[in-house]
């Protein structure tokens, strides 16, 4: 049982920012409960659950991720990850605040190592929006921002260690970091000789397309190591246009495009469901990678989905969508060597 207040994702510092720009954008968030009600005419009975979930890990959705979500709709799939619920206030046995013990696996500010040949680096602690199944809700991020001259440690760990051949940005949203500041820090790791692959997990292409600007595709697309995005998705829902037009920028820019989703109760736990989202990514120019059952995060257990269910429903897709458009259905499992199929 969870009984210390949970650390909430923090939301990024407002920026200089003009017209309908990505900064803009982002700090013109909804930010609570009650604005996300108002604007998506919800009945105000909701409320009250909201607020309390909100107390727990605060509201953060964007105008243009708001768009995709139909109004007066409290099963809409993409409503269901942003709006929360008095049920995160449970605390069912298993769940837990470091649910993939990533504080065992940290031996620099900002840098987890738990799988052999790559790291991760908590390239931003902020995010473009909150969802309500992340997995590090209860993230420390306080006391892994670094600063410059910190990320000298973290870099040297890279430097001394010659296995390591692929360097993660994470958060948080890395893309929710300036472009001078992820400029800078690519360029560092491109310094280091035994660095081959840089790979950007990420919800803001989805989440504020307009992310994908010219300043990033300047940096990205100068980098000697070899790119992979990798792109939050749970909904074909949340593929619009203005999403694909930001992926095919990034195809551009010499970056490889997979995806990565949570299977997650009321939102994609269906074969209909998963086979639309797999279609609509490849249509997008993105190749599904992993579909993940749910990190046992406290505050999140209303989404689980049991194994079994996921593997009938795997079981299913296999039976409709040709073998490259199907995910691999993990759980990631503290202290494995790798992410564990199912």
């Amino acid at each position: 049982m969870i009984t210390r207040s949970p650390a909430k994702v923090q939301t990024a510092t407002p920026l200089l920012a003009t017209d309908n720009s990505w900064q803009r954008q982002l700090s013109q968030a909804i930010r609570s409960p009650e604005a996300l009600c108002r604007r998506l005419d919800l009945d105000p009975a909701c409320l009250p659950g909201a607020a309390q979930g909100h107390a727990l890990f605060e509201v953060c959705v964007p105008e243009a991720y708001l768009a995709r979500i139909v109004p007066g709709d409290p099963h809409d799939p993409l409503l269901r990850q942003v709006l929360p619920l008095a049920a995160e206030a449970e605390t069912p046995a298993g769940f837990v605040s470091d649910p993939l013990a990533e504080a065992a696996h940290t031996p620099r500010r900002g840098l987890i190592h738990k799988y052999a040949g790559r790291v991760l680096l908590i390239a931003s602690p902020t995010c473009a929006i909150n969802c309500r199944y992340c997995f590090r809700r209860h993230f420390p991020y306080d006391a892994n921002a670094p600063s410059r001259a910190q990320w000298q440690q973290s870099l040297d760990y890279l430097r001394d260690d010659t296995s390591i051949h692929e360097a993660i940005l994470s958060g948080g949203d890395p893309l929710a970091a300036s472009d001078r500041q992820l400029a800078w820090l690519v360029g560092e790791l491109e310094a280091i000789p035994h660095l081959r692959r840089l790979r950007i997990h990420t919800r803001l292409p989805v989440v504020i397309p307009e992310r994908i600007d010219a300043a990033l595709l300047d940096w990205l697309a100068a980098s000697r190591l070899q790119k992979v995005v990798v792109l939050h998705i749970n909904h074909a829902n949340e593929i619009d246009s203005s999403v694909v037009a930001a992926c095919e920028r990034l195809k551009r820019a010499s970056a490889t495009l997979l995806s990565q989703s949570v299977l997650l109760r009321g939102v994609n736990d269906s074969v209909d469901a998963q086979a639309a989202l797999s279609e609509r990514l490849f249509e997008a120019g993105v190749l599904p990678y992993y579909l993940h059952v749910l990190d046992p995060v406290a505050g999140a257990a209303h989404f689980d989905v049991p194994d079994e269910e996921a593997r009938e429903l795997v079981a299913g897709l296999r039976e409709i969508l040709p073998g490259f458009l199907m995910p691999r259905l993990v759980r990631e499992i503290p202290g494995e060597a790798s992410k564990t199929p199912l």
